[in-house]
């Protein structure tokens, strides 16, 4: 199966959480996807870990990076 036209193909949830970051910042990225690691002392690293086993939280966020079309 191809991956051309999935622009999650070879993005890391890290570089992903990143850009969202850069994008938003973390009060931003709080209001858009209402979870408390982006909302209670905020870092890449916390959030990863909780992402990594929520995995409703972080198809809410691949889903935020695809339609803010930060991948292009």
């Amino acid at each position: 199966m191809s991956q051309l036209n999935n622009p999650l193909h070879g993005v890391t949830l890290e570089q992903i959480v990143t850009a969202l970051v850069d994008h938003f910042g973390w009060p931003g990225l709080a209001k858009q996807i209402d979870i408390n690691c982006f909302k209670t002392d905020p870092s890449v690293k916390s959030s990863l870990k909780f992402l990594r086993k929520t995995p409703w939280a972080r198809q809410k966020v691949e889903e935020l990076y695809v339609a803010t079309k930060l991948y292009q």
